[in-house]
């Protein structure tokens, strides 16, 4: 099974090193990301959870790794997680099921360490 925090720390330090090599193209993926999720319409925890549904769907783990451990930040509860898993599940078939295994897991090892 993945370490899933420690796969977000190691994302975390790559995408800096990405930054480093390409400093424009990262600079407007964080200002696309932030603005993306910042409260509108909708609030960031749906919106963290609608991009947990879509990283299930098109099986992103570096994705899963992300949106659940923003999702908790955002205020999601374990519930909600696994509906948006349920989803994700009619969305993508069989093979969203393997990878809503991945976020549940994800979701019981950030819960373990109190994020």
């Amino acid at each position: 099974m993945k370490n899933y925090p420690e796969h977000y720390k190691e994302l975390n330090v790559w995408m800096d090193k990405l930054g480093l090599d390409m400093p424009d193209v990262m600079k407007g993926f964080g200002k696309l990301h932030e603005a993306a999720l910042k409260p509108g319409a909708l609030d960031s925890k749906t919106k963290e959870l609608i991009a947990l549904g879509i990283a299930i769907t098109v099986r992103c783990d570096g994705c899963i790794s992300y949106h659940v451990h923003d999702a908790l930040q955002a205020g999601a509860s374990k519930e909600e997680i696994a509906e948006t898993v349920s989803v994700s599940i009619l969305m993508g078939g069989g093979p969203s099921v393997v990878y809503g295994i991945e976020a549940m897991q994800a979701l019981s090892q950030y819960q373990a360490q109190g994020i």
